[in-house]
């Protein structure tokens, strides 16, 4: 990781910002050095291109989603399934105090179409740990083929974040919660009846 400096944080600070609110493609370097109150050059210093810039953007915050996510299940002494289950209220609070515009992955994805763009590979491996922690905490909950409830959930999840960015709907994470749980429900290993069948 490229060492950290007051400049460089001002960049990401703008360039996330603006990348989530106005967009990657309609956001141009010059407004980004503008915000972040450096020169261009200063900018190219840090960023070579503009594609670096938004890859840098996205690592970053799929940093602070990791470390956010992990704290909020640290908190948590209740049973797996209920910090599983949890995931969705964590997804909820993060609707009401930051993510105005759904997920500035899926954000993302939309406008950079060309699978080659280095940013789709950090979107790609952001999806892929979410559904990973969703899958190791099936696991724990002791659930039928986790990594499938894992992907199960995952879409539940970027259905939430999709009501949210068209709507603004704060509702979609507690509904996405409910149809979770009816997700786990069918994933519960069967229980023996009591003849024994």
């Amino acid at each position: 990781m490229p060492p950290t400096t007051p400049a460089r944080d001002r960049l990401l600070g703008a360039a996330a910002s603006l990348f989530y609110g106005a967009g990657i493609t309609a956001t141009g370097v010059d407004r980004i050095a503008a915000e972040a109150g450096v020169s261009k050059p200063t900018l190219y210093a840090h960023f070579p291109s503009k594609a670096v810039l938004v890859s840098a953007v996205l690592v970053e915050r799929h940093d602070r989603q990791r470390a956010s996510l992990q704290a909020h299940l640290a908190e948590s002494d209740q049973s797996p399934i209920d910090r599983l289950l949890g995931v969705f209220d964590w997804l909820g609070a993060w609707h009401a105090s930051e993510a105005t515009r759904g997920c500035a992955f899926l954000n993302a994805a939309a406008e950079l179409t060309d699978q080659t763009d280095p940013a789709r590979r950090v979107i790609a491996q952001h999806k892929r740990w979410l559904r990973d922690q969703l899958a190791l905490l099936s696991s724990e909950a002791g659930l039928v083929n986790p990594e499938e409830v894992g992907e199960e959930l995952l879409l539940l999840v970027e259905g939430a974040n999709t009501r949210m960015l068209v709507e603004g709907d704060l509702g979609a994470a507690p509904r996405a919660r409910r149809a979770a749980d009816a997700v786990i429900e069918a994933a519960q290993p069967a229980r023996s009846g009591a003849d024994g069948e």
